[in-house]
């Protein structure tokens, strides 16, 4: 018999306990950041003894796209990586919010940067995770210094392991100056998005949000929050270039992502955003949000994978 805490993961074609899925100090993806990744939320459903994965085919789909960018290539389908994720859940019986981390990286041992060479492996494991940042405050956030790298450099789109050391350094600047986290800008210093997750600004009762040529992650949550607040709130969504002064005379402002979820942002740069309290459009959306991720909406089933555990 297993012990409680052992915990199985998806590792080179197989499921297999989390201790045994190792990789060499000379595999590729360490030694120069070659992988790119998801990240999934699956959200506790008490009543039914189940997960209620969020939008997995929709990462799953984004992650096999992006895959192109890098010369990445597995056999797994999409179809394959739900019933994989599927499985993993059954096993590692986390009965509470789950985070989920699948990630295709360059499985060889070779020195020098190609990716055309070394095959590509996909990895899948589960956690236990609630909030990632504070959800049930408002947050104060600076605009850091690092510019966010460019679709020229490392495509934001893709979620490249390599290029989160661009929002290591921007989050942990950040916080040991005191700030909960941090917005970036892109090079030609237009807003792009929050450290990790995706921003949103109302100003006169729009919801504004920065376009995908803002060196953004074309978010699956950015996504969802634009079709609600068309759909079931009747808000008009923008999407365009957002200058940094737009930030501090903003009636709200909020960030949004898997791990973010839907996050007031109350003070940027140390000046208040509209009361300075969360605001009451950022509330309704972040309900709304949190009773279709736990399926408690039925026109938006279809976005939940339910797992009986």
């Amino acid at each position: 018999m297993q012990a409680q805490d052992t915990r199985y993961v998806y590792f080179r074609k197989e499921i297999c306990p989390d201790a045994d899925a190792v990789v060499s100090i000379r595999n590729h993806s360490l030694l120069y950041g070659t992988s790119i990744f998801e990240g999934i939320r699956g959200y506790w459903i008490e009543d039914q003894n189940a997960i209620a994965i969020f939008r997995a085919r929709e990462h799953f789909e984004r992650l096999l796209s992006n895959a192109n960018i890098f010369y990445m290539h597995i056999d797994e389908t999409v179809d394959d990586c739900l019933n994989i994720l599927a499985e993993l859940i059954r096993k590692n019986a986390h009965r509470g919010d789950t985070y989920i981390r699948p990630t295709l990286f360059k499985d060889g041992i070779s020195i020098g940067p190609s990716l055309d060479k070394d095959p590509t492996s996909l990895s899948i494991f589960t956690q236990p995770l609630g909030d990632y940042i504070p959800i049930d405050k408002g947050l104060h956030v600076c605009v850091s210094n690092w510019r966010r790298n460019g679709d020229n450099a490392i495509p934001p789109r893709a979620k490249a392991g390599g290029a989160y050391m661009n929002t290591a350094l921007a989050v942990t600047d950040a916080r040991r100056s005191g700030f909960d986290d941090a917005i970036v800008l892109t090079e030609q210093g237009k807003v792009s998005e929050g450290s990790a997750m995706n921003l949103f600004l109302v100003r006169n009762g729009q919801l504004i949000t920065p376009s995908n040529t803002e060196n953004i992650l074309e978010g699956i949550t950015r996504a969802t929050i634009i079709e609600l607040a068309r759909k079931e709130l009747g808000l008009t969504v923008v999407e365009r270039t957002v200058e940094r002064t737009e930030l501090y005379v903003a009636d709200e402002l909020f960030f949004c992502g898997t791990g973010a979820q839907v996050a007031g942002v109350t003070q940027v740069d140390h000046r208040p955003i509209g009361t300075g309290e969360v605001g009451v459009l950022s509330k309704k959306i972040q309900d709304l949000y949190f009773q279709v991720v736990r399926n408690q909406v039925p026109q938006y089933s279809d976005w939940c994978q339910i797992v009986q555990l």
